[in-house]
């Protein structure tokens, strides 16, 4: 298997399924070597030395200093497993269980953590099977590792807990059953090692990172739509502009509406201001400032993703096992939080396109709707996108300020990243919402601009929605169905 996940590739997560189609992960022979040069230095030190090791001969937490006979070892890391899966809450995502599988399958496979090729291949077979543990999203602080949503993967591998397999609940000891598949007897240091990890709130953050990628480009486009409704002028977006600042994403910003309006008349037209609303003229001040934001996290989660973030380490050739820190999410966190914000803040200009399109400004009717009065047209899509950015800003309520003690003391300090990284999930759903509602704005809004010439790019995907998704809005209809199908317009076209 590739041991780098990179996410300046710009998989999305479609691509991460097809990535496991049965058979297609598998370990490497240098894998299988560093894994099992590993374990067998850790069975030498436990069988020959009188030391304790974290976790491994001793209990956890606050029982750090409390030593386990060698006979008590295996009963030890199932303890462990059960003791910890407390998780609450909803059960999380397929698709953020399936990343887990992959950052905690890239994690181990390093060998530094002490356990068996045997365990790193059951994980890749529940990775390439699509055999999900069922997780939950609240219990983790974000620190000694995501230790309660872990332990419910944990379960499944002694044959315990449920999963997910073929979109269906079911008990994880009878899909192995079917598949025959034996649970796995946890050894010594190997239930620590699964369930001591930032994986969970790792997947969240790289989740948020791989559906971003994908929000941002949509958001361009949309409010390049929204320029082009609104009969706004080209000038802001003149690379002199954004070259006498220096900020990249800004300019990278400045380039991707340029594009989208290229081949466009919207230079021609008679204009109605000498200056345009902010929300139109400093996108890319706004957006760039995201795409920036979106570099410094997606830098950090990927380092992350292709780290060892268990403890204690071991390392073979310098005869050395540590006890040390890793497991401690504050990267995670900050990276989380600050996506969130940046993903809140494209929903939050982009909102206020949708208000001055339906405010009847620009020759355009109030609410987009050729009826007004007897038709309300497009006022409620405004106040839902309101409403949803309002949401976003509370949900931004940074997660990483915060910490409180645990496990008598020991744990002093937690990164709360798995709160963070469930936020910012909340954050990017939300934001697919307001786009959304932005672009079928937009284009109801150029059904009152007869005979502007469009980037040909924006046109055909003009054309694709009204063919395919929603239709101009005549009369008052259920408008909820039309974001939906919005949605499902942008999760085909982006």
């Amino acid at each position: 298997m590739s041991s780098h996940f990179n996410i300046k590739q710009r998989y999305d997560l479609q691509a991460i399924k097809t990535m496991s189609t049965e058979g297609a992960f598998a370990l490497t022979k240098a894998d299988r070597s560093a894994i099992k040069a590993c374990r067998e230095y850790l069975e030498t030190e436990i069988d020959s030395s009188e030391g304790t090791f974290y976790g491994i001969n001793t209990g956890f937490g606050a029982l750090c200093n409390i030593r386990i006979p060698s006979e008590d070892l295996v009963e030890l890391q199932h303890n462990l497993i059960r003791s910890h899966a407390c998780g609450a809450g909803n059960p999380i995502s397929a698709d953020v269980t399936h990343l887990i599988l992959l950052l905690k399958i890239i994690s181990l496979s390093q060998g530094h953590s002490g356990v068996r090729v045997k365990l790193v291949e059951r994980l890749i077979e529940l990775y390439n099977h699509r055999i999900l543990p069922v997780i939950y999203e609240q219990g983790s602080l974000g620190a000694s590792g995501d230790l309660a949503p872990l332990a419910h993967l944990g379960l499944v591998l002694i044959g315990e807990g449920d999963v997910i397999y073929e979109d269906r609940r079911q008990p994880a000891r009878e899909v192995f059953h079917r598949l025959g598949l034996q649970p796995i007897e946890l050894q010594s240091k190997e239930g620590l090692a699964v369930l001591n990890g930032t994986q969970f709130s790792t997947a969240h953050a790289l989740y948020g990172c791989l559906r971003f990628q994908r929000l941002i480009e949509f958001a361009h486009v949309t409010a390049a739509l929204s320029m082009e409704a609104f009969n706004c002028s080209p000038a802001p977006f003149d690379q002199l502009i954004h070259q006498i600042r220096n900020q990249v994403g800004q300019q990278k910003s400045a380039a991707l509406r340029r594009q989208y309006l290229q081949g466009s008349d919207i230079g021609f037209r008679t204009r109605y201001s000498v200056q345009d609303p902010y929300a139109f003229r400093c996108t890319p001040q706004v957006l760039g400032a995201s795409l920036d934001a979106f570099d410094f996290v997606s830098t950090t989660v990927e380092r992350e993703a292709n780290g060892v973030t268990d403890n204690p380490n071991i390392f073979a050739a310098e005869d050395k096992i540590l006890s040390g820190g890793n497991f401690h999410a504050q990267p995670i966190a900050y990276a989380s939080d600050f996506l969130a914000i940046a993903a809140s803040e494209v929903g939050s200009i982009s909102e206020r396109r949708t208000y001055q399109l339906v405010s009847g400004l620009r020759d355009l009717p109030a609410f987009l709707t050729p009826r007004p009065g007897t038709h309300s047209g497009l006022m409620i899509p405004q106040y839902t996108a309101a409403s949803i950015v309002s949401q976003n800003k509370q949900l931004c309520t940074p997660a990483s300020v915060d910490s409180i003690t645990s496990s008598i003391g020991q744990e002093d300090h937690v990164s709360m990243a798995a709160n963070a990284g469930t936020k910012l999930v909340k954050v990017i759903d939300n934001l697919t919402t307001i786009l959304s509602i932005e672009w079928m704005t937009a284009a109801q809004a150029l059904e009152f601009r007869n005979g502007y010439r469009l980037n040909v790019d924006l046109q055909r995907l003009l054309d694709v929605y009204r063919r395919d998704y929603v239709p101009a809005l005549d009369a008052d209809r259920i408008l909820h169905h039309d974001i939906m199908k919005t949605r499902e317009f942008f999760t085909a076209e982006f």
